[in-house]
């Protein structure tokens, strides 16, 4: 599925538009910049969706306190069962190193529009 066609669908989703990064988050960003956020996208995904069976599945992203925690409630790649549903890749394998990085692009894609929702999103 490509990253137009995610995006369109989350757009529709009330749950996943109410996401937004809030300026303490905006601040972070500001202050680390895009490559240290897509460092860290990078070690989130690894450590936190990668494994096959990954510790505490469903709970394992906070609803705050990073700009990727919120980005990964908002495009839906925050635990494997909504990878399964919005992205169409199964739970119970390890991800790829190609499916991880374009969770990343996904993640600063959303980021990089300024963490906004709605139509927005798919411009």
């Amino acid at each position: 599925m490509s990253g137009d066609t995610v995006f369109a669908r989350l757009a529709r989703s009330d749950f996943r538009r109410r996401f937004r990064l809030g300026p303490k988050e905006r601040a972070y960003l500001a202050a680390k910049g895009p490559a240290t956020i897509r460092s860290h996208a990078e070690d989130f995904i690894a450590a936190r969706l990668a494994p096959a069976l990954p510790k505490n599945d469903g709970r394992q992203t906070p609803m705050r306190g990073h700009p990727v925690f919120i980005a990964q409630h908002a495009t839906a790649t925050c635990c494997r069962s909504c990878l399964a549903k919005w992205h169409g890749i199964p739970p119970g394998r390890p991800l790829s190193e190609a499916e991880q990085a374009r969770i990343v692009e996904i993640l600063m894609r959303w980021i990089e529009q300024g963490g906004l929702t709605g139509e927005s999103q798919t411009r």
